[in-house]
């Protein structure tokens, strides 16, 4: 290593800790041990350019173990994406560009946000994906556009969850040879060696799956780790592993291999002892030497003249296949609301289905029109009808297709997904059935939180499931999902109620949707449609000008509730029947809408729901009820099932007489 990168290098090290130091919380060991693999990887071979951060042919970065967030940090700001001297100063601080953990939308330059171990692996997998499939589709002998790779940083953390596990298997299945897995491999986790917990190796598990696999001895030997990285990208047929051996703490005179270097600040008297070993002849905190500050402004310069030559042979790939290039940029842009909300076709039906088989339908029609729809199922397509039928699949050999074959991998599924939609051009959705939403929750919310409008088709959506019993019959779910801010719950009673689902979702610019969706028919209700896109809407009415009371459901219970208001009628109870499909949507609405549809002063309502009740209290009232699941369901028909936990007309009747006299 020459002088100049051993100077870089240390600086890397010194404001990260300096940084944790001064915030009183952070994670200094993988920054001052993994320092010369990131300094290698973004000078030598991370296509960038900090002008313009979102530059579509750019190589992703992705910093799996986020907790090193000052190392992201400090290359954003040596590289002058926009990060000063200040923000490195108040990292971890409230409102700052520098937050503990890297957030999508909140710093440029960082690609996805990351913390929960594991999932940036999956995030690097669907990003590696979403290039091999635009790349098949827009690329032209000589013009390859879409021709970039995929780096990510993980620790020994994420190699221990099991959603690495599953994205790196599905990863060598694809042939996703444009994505290299950096393993920062120092031997220690918070609570010490891992060779207390994690004693496998970890290079022969990544063999097994069918991974290139290189080895870095030396953490700090920058020639070794350039070297790897050089022979990693010459096999495009297969994924790569370059397992980089490093001291954490690196540095540190007292706290270098130690777990101690882990989670905590160095100390101010192990700081100064750091400079001191390290050579850091600067007493100014903070320092940001000349020499290397001209270092990276050169690299900067030369950055900046790749996404040139990009430019222009995108402007002759655009003279040359006007038409495709057209639709390459309409891929990353065109707004199809319009053209669904217009579409006679998608809104109006005639039969009795399954939400799930009137999904499929909708997903079909979308396809037709919106050519980038893609994505698919954890191995349970045939039952939650999620293939477009006029699509190939997408494998290593047909890169084209755009149904996926996810496996039972459904974590791995929606974090994939999340790297889909960041990366740009492509409309990613995913599909299981409702109860394994439990496997997919973390990356549900980091979706969430990023505002990824990523779409989830969830069907079996309740004890309706019959036979299969309490393990599939998802009865929690609902409130779980429906907890998480920003995203978007759509459980509709039929068909037109399911064309509301997916409008909603395909158009949604910041929040994911899940679309919960039954195995057993349901009748086509005269009144749904396009009221359901408000997520609430009266579906039938009081004969008075105020009603006694008001009925309200989502999904297959419905039916139950517009049934019973003709049996109320002739027991003299005159009742308004609300369909709820989507809680977020009602809640969007103005006042005086949510007022005309559940007024204040009606204050007998009840509810159903084959769910526990969490959630609906802040529409029932404190005089309402709720006719709901509480406890799990059991084996048998679902017929049977709803009998049994009072999902039926006569119940809701008798449920509604009950409350009237309250």
């Amino acid at each position: 290593m020459n002088k100049a990168d051993t100077k870089a290098i240390n600086t890397i090290r010194i404001l990260g800790a300096e940084a944790i130091q001064k915030a009183k919380s952070g994670h200094p060991g993988i920054v001052m041990g993994a320092a010369p693999t990131v300094y290698t990887l973004w000078t030598r071979h991370l296509k960038h350019n900090p002008s313009d951060p979102q530059w579509k042919n750019r190589d992703r970065f992705i910093l799996s173990a986020g907790h090193g967030s000052m190392l992201l940090y400090s290359m954003l700001y040596l590289f002058d994406y926009g990060l000063t001297k200040e923000d490195i100063k108040n990292f971890r601080q409230f409102g700052s560009h520098t937050p503990g953990h890297p957030e999508y939308g909140q710093t440029k330059g960082v690609e996805v946000t990351t913390g929960p171990l594991g999932q940036g692996v999956a995030n690097g997998v669907g990003m590696a994906l979403a290039e091999a499939h635009l790349a098949e589709v827009f690329n032209r002998g000589g013009f390859d556009i879409v021709d970039h790779y995929t780096y990510v940083l993980c620790g020994d953390g994420c190699m221990m969850e099991g959603i690495s596990s599953e994205a790196a298997s599905i990863a060598a299945t694809m042939g996703l040879g444009k994505l290299i897995l950096i393993y920062d491999s120092n031997n220690i986790s918070i609570e010490g060696n891992t060779d207390i917990a994690f004693t496998e190796s970890v290079a022969d598990r990544y063999k097994a799956y069918g991974w290139q696999v290189i080895t870095v001895k030396d953490g700090n030997d920058t020639e070794a780790i350039d070297k790897a990285i050089s022979e990693a990208k010459k096999d495009v047929n297969v994924p790569t592993l370059i397992e980089v051996k490093t001291t954490i703490g690196y540095g540190s005179p007292n706290k270098a291999g130690l777990a101690s270097s882990h989670g905590a600040p160095l100390g101010e008297e192990e700081l100064a002892l750091t400079k001191k070993n390290l050579g850091w002849e600067y007493d100014e905190d903070f320092y940001l030497p000349e020499e290397v500050k001209e270092n990276f402004d050169k690299i900067r310069e030369e950055l900046a003249k790749e996404e040139e030559k990009w430019n222009e042979l995108y402007k002759d790939y655009s003279e040359k296949y006007p038409e495709l290039a057209k639709e390459f940029e309409d891929w990353y842009s065109k707004d199809y609301a319009e053209e669904l909300i217009n579409d006679d076709g998608f809104w109006n039906f005639e039969e009795d289905k399954a939400t799930r088989q009137s999904s499929e339908i909708m997903l079909n029609k979308i396809a037709k029109i919106m050519p980038n729809l893609f994505g698919g199922s954890a191995d349970l397509s045939p039952s939650n009808l999620s293939i477009m039928k006029e699509r190939e699949y997408y494998s290593k050999d047909n890169k084209s297709g755009s149904n996926v074959h996810f496996g039972v991998r459904e974590h791995a599924m929606a974090a994939m997904c999340n790297g889909i939609a960041l990366h740009g051009g492509l409309k990613a959705y995913n599909a299981g059935f409702f109860v394994f939403s439990d496997y997919m929750k973390p990356a549900l919310r980091l979706a969430a939180i990023m505002k990824l409008p990523v779409i989830s088709i969830f069907t079996h959506d309740s004890i309706g499931v019959g036979e299969d019993g309490p393990t599939h019959q998802p009865v929690e779910q609902l409130a779980a999902l429906r907890s998480m801010p920003n995203y978007t719950v759509f459980r509709p009673c039929d068909t037109k109620e399911t064309a509301a689902a997916w409008y909603t979702a395909v158009t949604s610019k910041d929040s994911p949707t899940g679309i919960v969706l039954t195995r057993q028919k349901t009748k086509l209700i005269k009144e749904t449609g396009k009221g359901a896109l408000k997520g609430g809407y009266i579906i039938k009415d009081s004969k008075k000008d105020i009603p006694d009371m008001i009925l309200m459901a989502s999904g297959s219970e419905v039916e139950l509730v517009y049934n019973a208001w003709d049996k109320l009628q002739k027991k003299g109870i005159d009742a308004r029947v609300v369909s709820m499909p989507c809680f977020e949507k009602f809640d969007e609405q103005s006042d005086e809408y949510r007022e005309s549809v559940l007024p204040v002063n009606i204050r007998k309502r009840l509810a159903v729901e084959a769910a526990v009740d969490f959630g609906w209290h802040k529409y029932i009232g404190i005089d309402g009820d709720i006719v709901c699941m509480n406890g799990y369901g059991k084996s048998a028909p679902f017929a049977r099932l709803f009998e049994e936990f009072g999902f039926t007309v006569d119940n809701v009747v008798k449920r509604a007489e009950e409350l009237m006299k309250k």
